[in-house]
């Protein structure tokens, strides 16, 4: 008897633990599964779609090397930091520079906006040197194809190689639109091809409810003056994006089947991503469509405007001195639309690219130009007694500054093509032996 109470004793103490650590692991495993599916329904921040995205066709997840070339530097997202050092060109020293964009002329009177250089975080981005960006593209060619966003990066470029030397002009045409400049010493084109909207557009009426015009938007109909000119060049530089707060009229197969801001009866409004990603996947679409084009596509991200205090019309205006920090400001509501629409539409066409040996590479610059306020114009693109449209203009970049940082990451893109294609070759042809 006396052994059986010893065993029955014995029996209790081991099965209490037992029992506790059930109950433990229980308690531990309700707190942490609401938890888990919290986070993994979260919405995405913008920055985690353009990397979220690099999914195939059957579902794996693509652990692709970054646009630095390096599976571990992200170029952009960091902060801006000092740099006592710029700029590298100036006002005087560049003719290149547009009218509404020379804030110095028209009296601009801080500097500190182009005393700034963007730090990537984990890695450095280089200044951009002239004679390594004109060695690259030895007997090349690159064609910017948009709106005068687009075409201001272009100047930019065009004021960072005076350094070096200047191009003529061998433009075709003497619309301003579309100007073609040569490197002689070095053998190398550079374009600009006018396009706001990528498709086929026209004005429907020159007033609308903006008081800007109302356009005609046929999403499913390229617009030629730029996409049969493409073949020739080994890099294209896309970037739109201004032109889309306009009132649209969105047609599709020759007919009407919605508007943007329109305000006409019976005609469906949709929201101005809507038409921003399809224009997108169009362009896409011919480009992949293009037998003879062989070049590498970038699309530079959409680039904010930054108006407080009102509209563009409505007195708003851009009055800041110095960048925001990277916990100062968000991309939200529209402007977070049209990034989301253009990097989905990017992802696509970077898939079936690859399918047809044909390369897109994504410069985005979006939240570095989404932290600096200060770089516009503001009134300082024209005398004050100008009647302008854009009397203070929040959209445009003053040169020299911010956005030359644009053709420094596009530069040091140029430099790691050939590390970040081979790494993209050995892992989407060790991906196919798996499957």
């Amino acid at each position: 008897m006396k052994l059986q109470g010893i065993e029955m004793v014995i029996g209790k103490v081991n099965k209490t633990p037992k029992m506790a650590l059930q109950v433990a692991l229980a308690l531990v495993l309700l707190t942490i599964i609401p938890l888990f599916l919290k986070n993994t329904s979260k919405t995405p921040t913008p920055f985690e779609v353009k990397n979220s995205e690099h999914e195939e066709e059957d579902g794996t997840k693509a652990d692709v090397p970054t646009e630095s070339g390096s599976l571990k530097c992200d170029l952009f997202t960091g902060e801006w930091v000092p740099n006592p050092e710029a700029p590298y060109y100036t006002n005087t020293t560049c003719w290149a520079i547009h009218e509404h964009q020379n804030c110095f002329k028209y009296g601009r009177p801080d500097s500190e906006f182009i005393k700034w250089r963007w730090k990537p975080e984990g890695c450095e981005l280089p200044i951009f040197n002239p004679f390594q960006f004109l060695e690259i593209v030895k007997g090349k060619s690159l064609a910017f194809v948009g709106d005068s966003v687009g075409r201001n990066q272009m100047q930019s470029l065009i004021c960072l190689l005076s350094r070096v030397e200047y191009p003529i002009d061998v433009s075709y045409t003497k619309d301003e639109k579309f100007k073609r400049w040569f490197y002689t010493s070095y053998n190398f084109t550079l374009a600009t091809f006018w396009t706001p909207f990528l498709v086929k557009a026209k004005q429907d009426d020159p007033n609308g409810p903006s008081g800007t015009g109302i356009f005609g938007l046929y999403l499913d109909e390229l617009d030629e003056s730029w996409a049969t000119q493409i073949d020739e060049f080994d890099y294209l530089l896309i970037s739109v994006g201004h032109w889309f707060f306009r009132s649209l009229m969105y047609y599709q197969n020759h007919r009407l089947i919605g508007c943007r801001f329109c305000q006409l009866p019976n005609v469906t409004d949709y929201s101005i991503a809507y038409g921003y990603q399809r224009s997108f996947h169009t362009a896409f679409k011919a480009i992949l469509g293009r037998e003879n084009f062989k070049g590498i596509t970038y699309l530079r991200t959409f680039a904010p405007s930054h108006f407080e205090g009102g509209e563009w019309n409505k007195g708003g205006n851009c009055l800041r001195r110095k960048p925001f920090r990277s916990n100062e400001a968000t991309l939200e509501g529209v402007n977070l639309d049209l990034y989301i629409a253009q990097v989905e539409e990017f992802r696509v066409a970077e898939r079936e690219g690859r399918k047809k040996g044909l390369k897109f590479r994504l410069i985005d610059a979006t939240q570095a130009m989404l932290l600096r306020p200060d770089g516009h114009p503001s009134r300082y693109g024209h005398w004050p007694h100008e009647n302008v449209t854009l009397y203070n203009d929040c959209v445009h970049w003053c040169l020299p500054g911010p956005i030359d940082t644009w053709n420094d990451f596009l530069l040091e893109m140029l430099k790691t093509e050939g590390v970040r294609s081979k790494q993209e070759k050995l892992l989407f042809s060790s991906q196919a032996k798996m499957k």
